[in-house]
């Protein structure tokens, strides 16, 4: 710590003590730290005493990364900023490091145009934007897959989406409503952290490809622990020794142990996972090996499923009203079981489904997504401070929009206000002027405050479903999201039958939920346009696999995605 002190106001109490500042970065050296963190009590008020310890730090300790919270999020509370502030210096060496070497290797490679980098707001920016906050970038994988899923939904008529993501060591659930996926600022948790960026919503189970199936207590039970990819599951052959869902679904027959598998490209053993499930089902007290196999799907199966409720009913929402996107290398082998336990009648399977997350950096418009605090009782607000406010966040977003060569005229804008009532810890952000101009503010009137209730209210009431009618909500922030529409590749849908029946390249001996039995398996690349795959039956694409479960069929449609629909 170091002694100073800034009020809520924005007045000097103590000045910033930098004898002790210098002292305290001695010890640091000595310490031979790489990043260093600033908070200050109410610098997003007034920041002075943040900058001057940032350049004092930056003389004092060189080549160390700093982060200083009135840069990274600039608001109320202290435990949000501070915590978010150590983030971002723990991430920062890291991820602008590996921008700088990229950016070089770009140049050396001929490459001559903007680099521009996926964010957890669900858009993209250009390096120079991610260097000053590099925890802009943190779960920026998965919001390009929640991205890439809004526009691949709409475009065939979907707009209303459950978007499951299932890899190799986790499983992650979205939403996207109305063809949108809002990134939230706040309590964004994130391996113990918080994390009060803009990021768009994704929760992560411990699901995936590589979760190890394990008796505790008696107990079956399927991750969270993972077999990562090294060693990896049993039938990757690298040493792995521990059964997992992979293993089980080698077991079950729905994943090959062919040579063409994965195009040819790496190959699945049996090798060592019937004695693994074996010696579970020993563990357990009956069955065999296909019996413990079987019992893990379902565990996985279930748990995912749970996982998927929980998300849904937070907001609101009734997965039957939804159409479920699957991707990821694993989503599409659990996509239409998990489906029917949900009440969902239609799944759809991109092609691209193993790469959807890069496909959604793609389709992501460069945006700018910031925010800053201002706190006052809706019925006493300061509307010339609010307007400075906006006016400062679109001057720095204007800023770096033209540095990257984007004309002032093609960037659009939300104002949003972030509001609640008295006594609520969290916020509500929603759009107080939609798709305008940057710098056009001509909406701050006489009227901005009782607006500014009724849109809250409305917001609250679609949250929350009740509103406090006798209660003066109050504003805790001002936000900006500023985006450039820029060209993007073009998703179509519909299906029209093409009456060409298809034909299964073999048949495997498969368990897909009721049974042992020769099921048929097709291989994608000889499925067209307008085939239909009857149930039961296995789809091996390159890089996934897609089960049609019994009572189910799946449609290739006129893109070459798979739409799967209960019969």
């Amino acid at each position: 710590t170091v002694p100073e002190r800034i009020l809520h106001d924005g007045s000097v109490h103590k000045e910033l003590d930098e004898d002790a500042l210098r002292e305290a970065c001695r010890k640091l050296r000595l310490q031979n730290v790489e990043a260093v963190a600033i908070s200050f009590l109410f610098s997003f008020v007034n920041p002075e005493h943040e900058r001057r310890a940032k350049e004092i730090v930056t003389r004092e300790i060189q080549n160390a990364y700093v982060s200083a919270s009135h840069e990274v999020l600039p608001r109320a509370p202290e435990y949000d900023r501070t915590s978010t502030t150590v983030v971002n210096a723990y991430v920062g060496p890291r991820v602008t490091g590996y921008l700088e070497k990229l950016v070089q290797r770009l140049v050396e490679g001929g490459y001559r145009n903007q680099l521009m980098v996926m964010q957890a707001s669900g858009g993209v920016m250009t390096k120079e934007y991610i260097d000053g906050a590099p925890i802009r970038v943190l779960a920026s994988g998965p919001a390009g897959g929640v991205i890439g899923s809004a526009h691949c939904g709409t475009a065939k008529g979907h707009p209303n989406l459950l978007c499951v993501d299932m890899g190799g060591t986790s499983y992650d659930m979205s939403l996207v409503v109305g063809g949108q996926a809002p990134a939230e600022a706040g309590w964004n948790m994130h391996h113990r952290y918080l994390v009060g960026v803009p990021m768009v919503k994704v929760e992560t189970l411990g699901a995936g490809g590589g979760s190890i199936c394990h008796v505790n207590a008696g107990a079956l039970e399927v991750g969270p622990r993972s077999a990562g990819s090294e060693p990896g599951p049993i039938c990757y052959g690298r040493g792995g020794t521990e059964p997992t869902v992979t293993d089980a679904l080698v077991m079950l027959g729905i994943l090959s142990t062919d040579e063409g598998f994965a195009g040819g490209s790496f190959s699945l053993s049996r090798k060592g996972v019937g004695e693994a499930f074996q010696a579970i089902a020993d563990e357990m007290g009956h069955g065999d090996a296909e019996q413990a196999a079987f019992d893990c799907w379902r565990v996985v199966n279930a748990n995912m499923s749970q996982g998927v409720r929980r998300t849904t009913a937070g907001k609101g929402i009734d997965p039957k009203d939804l159409v479920m996107l699957a991707y990821g290398g694993n989503g599409p082998a659990f996509a239409a079981i998990q489906a029917e336990d949900l009440g969902i009648g239609k799944v759809l399977v991109p092609k691209a489904s193993p790469t959807f997350s890069a496909l959604g950096t793609l389709v992501a418009n460069p945006t700018i997504d910031e925010e800053r605090s201002y706190i006052a009782p809706a019925n006493a607000l300061d509307t010339g401070r609010i307007r400075q406010l906006w006016a400062d966040l679109s001057t720095r977003a204007r800023k770096y929009f033209t540095d990257a060569g984007f004309a002032a005229d093609a960037i659009r804008v939300n104002y949003q206000l972030n509001m609640r009532y008295p006594g609520q810890n969290f916020s509500l952000s929603f759009n107080f002027e939609a798709d305008v101009p940057l710098g056009d503010l001509s909406f701050i009137d006489d009227g901005f405050g009782a607006r500014a209730v009724a849109l809250f209210n409305e917001r609250h009431m679609a949250e929350y479903n009740h509103i406090r009618e006798h209660e003066v909500p109050e504003v805790a922030g001002v936000r900006l999201a500023a985006h450039v529409a820029t060209p993007s590749p073009r998703a179509s849908g519909g299906f029209t039958a093409s009456g060409k029946a298809p034909v299964p390249a073999k048949h495997r001996r498969a368990n897909l939920g009721q049974g042992f039995a020769e099921v048929p398996v097709f291989l994608g690349r000889d499925l067209e346009p307008g085939m239909e795959v009857p149930s039961p039956a296995i789809i091996e694409e390159t890089f996934t696999t897609i089960v049609v479960y019994p009572g189910w069929k799946a449609q290739v449609d006129a893109a070459g995605d798979y739409q799967l629909a209960k019969l």
